[in-house]
């Protein structure tokens, strides 16, 4: 493969072979050696799938994934373009919103422990913990329907929070009646649940603003207190994802993580369908989790005022318009652990556990060079396995603690596997995406207490 360098922060991987496009990664030099070889053939694979447009991308916290690349991001032409559940993930609409609220760092630490005992006992976290508030399949089929605004119908909020949220918290072009009872069976008490992996919830501390005009029209005091909450459609998503790749199994790829449909195909329509119903769930959960620990705050603060700042998705394939060569057009795009980067709207990055997150807004640069994305995350560089042989729980736990980060979770396991050393340096992965005006920084957080499933 031929890889040029274009910048400090653009790698072009030549089209050669079967390639479509060619490969764009966007790392500075650091994070691109910081990258496998397996990681790079991701991004090739990519760019033989049909009706591809302009590049296969990659983001600074790109990692290997199923299918994409975790940081992947590819745009398709709707008329013989494709649509690859590898190309959004298991957990489809995986994201995070951010809270902000009036509270002060100093007020919090106060009763810290006493909130984060209640978090954990109000929202079931880790493998295997359930909602002890059950619905029914037709309650489900509403909220795959509705998104946040059934959670809001339901009493979790009010309809100010749709404002906040990445397509007003429901997307459209559903239909339950195609998603499988095994999904439902698994997404019906998990409504409300954070799940384990890399999600949690955090109480940060607003450390630095770089943008005061759009952090004060966002809340964001230097000081207070956020609540950032990182999940996604449980395993509703996950069993659609593994439906609909095993529908999709006999398509003729090279790379089989990346079967596909064509969008104008029954199939490729039915996935979207499918997709979106897992899209709602994820926003929906979210919104449940947002309201029970903005309850919690004010029944120990009760003159205290929580907003929601933004609500985004990592993990998902939208139809979307976009210019390309000079025209805009509908195109397909999928973002595979990667967010939208719209230009003036908000974006969030957090990083690992124990490090800063970012509240950024969408760069003039971003339709341009990514179809309006950015990263997601910090991204990985080391696997759980190894995790688990380079760290323990003790020194994990004591090293947050001397930097006054309280830490509960589910699992001493849980917690060594998200240990922040795994992670990528969060700062460069935003400088890198501020250097390109995919995104401009407006707030840094550091955390004080994280919830681990």
């Amino acid at each position: 493969m031929k890889i040029t360098k274009i910048n400090n922060n653009i790698f072009r991987i030549e089209k050669e072979n079967e390639m479509l496009v060619p490969g764009i990664i966007y790392a500075s030099e650091n994070l691109f050696d910081k990258n496998n070889k397996d990681v790079i053939q991701q991004v090739i694979n990519v760019a033989k799938l049909p009706g591809i447009v302009k590049y296969s991308i990659a983001m600074p916290d790109m990692h290997q994934g199923y299918g994409f690349c975790i940081g992947g991001v590819a745009a398709f032409d709707l008329e013989n373009g494709v649509v690859s559940p590898g190309g959004v993930g298991f957990d489809i609409n995986c994201g995070v919103r951010i809270m902000s609220t009036n509270i002060s760092k100093e007020d919090f630490l106060k009763v810290r422990t006493k909130i984060l005992k209640e978090i954990e006992k109000e929202i079931p976290t880790g493998i295997g913990f359930e909602n002890d508030k059950k619905i029914t399949l037709q309650q489900l089929d509403e909220y795959l329907i509705n998104g946040a605004k059934e959670a809001i119908k339901n009493g979790y909020g009010t309809s100010k929070d749709l404002k906040k949220c990445e397509e007003n918290g429901c997307v459209k072009n559903t239909n339950p009646k195609i998603i499988s009872q095994r999904a439902k069976s698994r997404g019906m008490p998990q409504l409300g649940t954070l799940g384990a992996g890399n999600h949690f919830i955090e109480i940060q501390t607003i450390e630095e603003i770089f943008n005061k005009r759009i952090a004060k029209k966002s809340g964001l005091k230097e000081g207070n207190i956020c609540v950032m909450i990182h999940s996604g459609s449980r395993g509703l998503g996950h069993q659609i994802a593994s439906d609909y790749i095993k529908k999709m199994e006999k398509c003729d790829v090279e790379d089989k993580q990346l079967v596909y449909a064509k969008i104008k195909s029954d199939l490729g329509q039915e996935y979207l369908q499918a997709m979106n119903c897992a899209v709602n769930f994820a926003f929906a959960n979210r919104q449940i989790i947002m309201h029970k620990i903005r309850k919690i705050l004010q029944k120990y603060f009760p003159k205290s005022k929580e907003e929601l700042v933004y609500d985004v998705c990592h993990n998902i394939a939208k139809i979307e318009e976009h210019k390309l060569n000079g025209k805009k057009i509908k195109l397909c795009v999928h973002r595979k652990g990667a967010t939208r980067a719209k230009k003036g709207k908000l974006v969030i990055i957090p990083g690992s556990m124990g490090t800063s997150s970012y509240i950024l807004i969408g760069g003039n640069k971003s339709d341009e060079l990514s179809f309006e994305s950015t990263a997601h995350g910090a991204g990985r560089i080391m696997g759980r396995k190894n995790a688990n042989t380079e760290y323990t729980y003790e020194a994990i736990k004591n090293n947050l603690e001397k930097q006054n980060i309280k830490v509960l979770s589910k699992t001493k396991k849980g917690l060594v596997e998200e240990a922040p050393n795994v992670y990528k340096d969060i700062n460069e992965i935003i400088n890198v995406s501020d250097n390109l005006h995919l995104t401009k920084k407006i707030v840094k957080l550091k955390p004080i207490a994280v919830i681990k499933g």
